[in-house]
């Protein structure tokens, strides 16, 4: 077998020259090229678990403020309840208040009108008892009830305290007793009530104004500074009427 030493060196050199231009152009690009990949997926790793650690932590973020949005939530479900309720309690006490004021007024009212009622009965019984007295007093003689109403004017008087009577009996000319009659007096009937009012009060001639009062109906009335003594119907019909009011 011949060996071309000369060609085998060639082919060498060749190789040698292949193996530098593949180092020079091909092989250092491609390490290089390998080397930025490989640097850019590290990269990209490094980035993808950046990423996922940061939705981790935004995860994490949402749980915590779902949770928070939850109590708070329920922490103002909570507080609305207690406003509602605190409410309704706030209303029915208004409410129970308003109708104990009602039912207070209805029956302030009912009472007023009850009583306004029985003071219009009262008023027209006392214009019927008025009207019943003078009809009444249409039936008896003139004499009869004057006479009636004197003796009862002297009971009266007699039976005043002692102060009382000397009160009466203190009145001079300047200040006379004035005495009122229901009707218009005669002569004689003057004089009778004048003698009956002096023997009740010690005997003296006091000085007097007869004075005539149809609103007394029937009988008479003393008016002292003091003191005034009653024996007519008219006083008689408002002591009855006191004590209906009463």
């Amino acid at each position: 077998m011949h060996i071309d030493w000369w060609t085998l060196a060639l082919q060498t050199i060749n190789v040698l020259i292949l193996i530098w231009i593949l180092g020079r152009f091909f092989f250092r690009p491609v390490a290089d090229l390998v080397a930025k990949r490989r640097e850019e997926a590290v990269r990209l790793i490094a980035n993808a678990d950046a990423a996922r650690k940061e939705a981790e932590d935004l995860r994490a973020e949402a749980t915590k403020l779902r949770a928070d949005i939850d109590a708070q939530r329920d922490r103002l479900i909570a507080d609305a309840r207690k406003a509602a309720e605190a409410e309704k309690a706030s209303l029915l006490a208004q409410l129970s208040s308003e109708l104990e004021q009602h039912r207070k007024d209805a029956a302030i009212a009912i009472e007023r009108e009850r009583t306004a009622m029985q003071r219009a009965v009262l008023d027209r019984a006392n214009e019927l008892s008025v009207q019943i007295a003078r009809r009444l007093l249409e039936r008896f003689p003139a004499s009869t009830a004057f006479s009636a109403f004197l003796d009862g004017l002297s009971g009266e008087l007699s039976r005043l305290p002692i102060d009382s009577r000397n009160s009466l009996a203190a009145s001079d000319p300047d200040h006379p007793l004035e005495v009122a009659a229901a009707a218009t007096l005669d002569d004689r009937q003057d004089a009778r009530l004048r003698e009956a009012i002096n023997a009740a009060l010690g005997g003296g001639k006091l000085p007097m104004q007869l004075v005539c009062d149809p609103n007394l109906i029937a009988g008479f009335e003393i008016r002292g500074r003091n003191i005034i003594v009653r024996n007519n119907w008219q006083a008689d019909l408002a002591t009855i009427r006191k004590e209906l009011d009463r």
